[in-house]
């Protein structure tokens, strides 16, 4: 049995049916409601299951849209046409190694504070790799004349007797007194013998300079 027409109410065959607003329509009988302008299904707008142009659609003042089929229906097509655009761009930008990301002002604010985050690491990073190299090349203090306590005076420089040990300079030194060794790091020291705390005295294989030196300035070898 053919269901009958949505405006005429007669028979609608299958060679001139459209299926619209939940009602069965004759292609000459689907027309606006106001003017009877012919309508097809890519310009109607349904407004109670009545059909109506653009012109003559009716403007209602409320916003609370109700779940009718053709809003469910068109609210089930927009969602589909958003989840197409989705996987469109998605394989538009796949293997880029990026995504479009709209720059925001909340954006930049989590931007800035990942870039400080970044930058206190970078420095706390790089402080602790310096830590053990301050420690590895810093140089003793020079236990010079100027250390000696008030009053005390720096022995004079005496040779040992020779056979001492042999040391080895670690950092360089100018000698600042006619009695001392100027030392350059990696010298050899022959004959080192301990004459007073902070001192030792030895011979300089490079330059053959005999006299006094700071002790923590060489090690043993």
């Amino acid at each position: 049995m053919n269901p009958p027409c949505g405006r005429c109410n007669k028979p609608v065959y299958p060679t001139e049916k459209i299926n619209c607003l939940d009602k069965y329509w004759h292609k000459g009988c689907f027309s606006c409601e106001v003017c009877k302008m012919a309508l097809s299904m890519n310009n109607y707008k349904g407004f109670e299951k009545k059909p109506y142009c653009s012109m003559h659609y009716p403007k209602t003042s409320f916003t609370i849209v109700t779940d009718t089929p053709e809003n469910l229906r068109l609210k089930q097509q927009s969602m589909l046409n958003s989840q197409a655009l989705y996987k469109e761009d998605f394989e538009r930008n796949k293997g880029k190694g990026f995504s479009v990301v709209a720059d925001t002002p909340e954006m930049q604010r989590v931007k800035k504070t990942q870039d400080q985050i970044s930058h206190v690491r970078r420095l706390q990073g790089a402080s602790e790799t310096l830590k053990p190299l301050n420690l590895h090349l810093s140089q003793p203090s020079n236990p010079g004349r100027f250390s000696q306590p008030a009053g005390q005076v720096r022995p004079a420089a005496v040779a040992p007797p020779g056979g001492g040990k042999r040391y080895q300079a670690m950092y360089s030194y100018v000698a600042a007194e006619a009695d001392e060794v100027s030392l350059q790091e990696g010298d050899l020291i022959l004959d080192v013998e301990p004459i007073d705390e902070g001192w030792v005295f030895g011979c300089n294989q490079r330059t053959g300079q005999r006299g006094m030196l700071p002790a923590n300035y060489v090690r043993p070898v």
